[in-house]
């Protein structure tokens, strides 16, 4: 399989004419932090009209921190599991965002030839710090934050 078309990540939004995404799947390492994050916070700022999925390129645990980050803004996963990339049904998107670099690979590889557009936003796996309570929240806080802001950035909310 060879690449879809990879985004420059010099591009800036605002000198984009491309035409709106109807579709955007976030995806990363085990669908369990950065992309769901992702799909809950896209869920809220996109229009109901974009359909937003996330998916993993391994399979993934739940993690009760992105739960307690999403809470704080009241979002919620529901009853979602992470899922993994290759067992999605629907598998074409606009865009695919991913978020670590085996994803990046991952979503590159899938596309093959297909008219999808994968960017690469590179977010920091807070499941690696240590320290106490707060100090993790701290780090999916602030991966919260960023993703927001690529999020707000890309499509102009």
């Amino acid at each position: 399989m060879s690449a879809g078309r990879e985004r420059d990540p010099h591009e800036t939004a605002g000198s984009d004419t491309r035409p709106p995404v109807s579709s955007v799947l976030f995806l990363c390492g085990m669908n369990a932090i950065r992309s769901p994050i992702a799909e809950m916070l896209a869920r809220k700022i996109l229009p109901p009209t974009v359909y937003v999925a996330s998916a993993g390129v391994r399979q993934g645990q739940r993690d009760p921190f992105v739960d307690a980050v999403l809470a704080e803004r009241g979002l919620s996963l529901g009853e979602r599991q992470p899922q993994r990339y290759e067992d999605m049904e629907d598998g074409y998107f606009d865009l695919i965002v991913t978020m670590a670099p085996e994803a990046h690979h991952a979503a590159l590889d899938a596309t093959g030839t297909a008219s999808v557009e994968v960017e690469f936003w590179p977010m920091p796996d807070p499941s690696v710090v240590t320290g106490s309570r707060e100090q993790i929240l701290d780090a999916y806080r602030d991966v919260l934050r960023r993703i927001e802001e690529r999020i707000k950035g890309r499509f102009g909310a």
